[in-house]
């Protein structure tokens, strides 16, 4: 039975139309395409756009015809995911400073990470790449399978705009956002920092109320958080548990604690 990237890469050949080539892989190819949309919960309106993003540049160049590849796609799919995943992480993550949210951020859309997620997505059972890229086993790079998914995610912006990206990106990459803060900084801050601080220095933090300001019915306290005498972070809350829990999260993001 034959591979169906194998079977899609040849038909453009024979100037069939997207609709004609998935009609015609046997069904393998169409009960695929059709299984990926149910999984993003995500259908095209236009499909060309769909195996735009799932044809790689050297399976282009190999065509007598120019066949649109997925580079300009994966630029804009790029962009995208990045647009979404920092409003994601930082509506979820109040508490986590600039640097925190970067590095989520950086490892969630990192190459290794993007791949992870085209495989849990097959993607690469139907990149149309080029002979060679076939031989040296490129559908499953994780180089290939990373641009592939922006360039998926730049179809599906351009096909159906940001609202529709969004929703797609949030269902692949919420449980892998939410897994890098859990390792990262724990779900409770304070708690983190003091087993991070013991096991690290053999300290304990020291909370300080350094101020209270606002009215009685507005309260805002101001917490300094410290390590054998040295400023680790500041936060400010309504309440000092509050206030302690920013200071925490600030104080994870310093040089002495810092994993990278």
């Amino acid at each position: 039975m034959h591979d169906p990237a194998q079977v899609i890469e040849l038909l453009p050949r024979f100037g069939y139309t997207p609709r004609t080539m998935i009609a015609l892989c046997g069904g393998r190819v169409q009960k695929y395409l059709e299984e990926l949309e149910k999984t993003i919960v995500y259908a095209f309106a236009d499909r060309q756009l769909l195996l735009q993003a799932l044809t790689h540049k050297s399976f282009s160049n190999e065509q007598t015809e120019y066949v649109p590849h997925n580079e300009r796609l994966e630029f804009l799919g790029d962009a995208v995911l990045e647009l979404v995943i920092s409003d994601w992480v930082f509506c979820h993550y109040p508490d986590l400073p600039e640097g925190g949210l970067t590095r989520i951020r950086a490892e969630v859309v990192s190459e290794r990470g993007l791949a992870e997620i085209a495989r849990q997505l097959q993607i690469g059972a139907v990149l149309r790449l080029g002979k060679g890229e076939q031989r040296s086993g490129g559908c499953d790079k994780p180089s290939l399978l990373a641009d592939a998914l922006e360039a998926l995610l730049g179809a599906i912006y351009r096909d159906g705009g940001l609202t529709a990206v969004s929703q797609v990106i949030e269902k692949a990459f919420s449980a892998v956002i939410k897994k890098s803060a859990l390792l990262r900084y724990g779900s409770d801050y304070k708690t983190c920092l003091q087993e991070r601080l013991q096991a690290q220095y053999g300290n304990l933090p020291e909370y300080l109320l350094v101020q209270v300001s606002g009215p009685d019915h507005e309260r805002i306290f101001s917490i300094e958080v410290y390590s054998s005498g040295k400023l680790l972070g500041k936060g400010s809350g309504s309440s000092k548990k509050n206030a302690e829990q920013k200071a925490a999260a600030v104080a994870l993001d310093h040089p002495l604690l810092r994993e990278i």
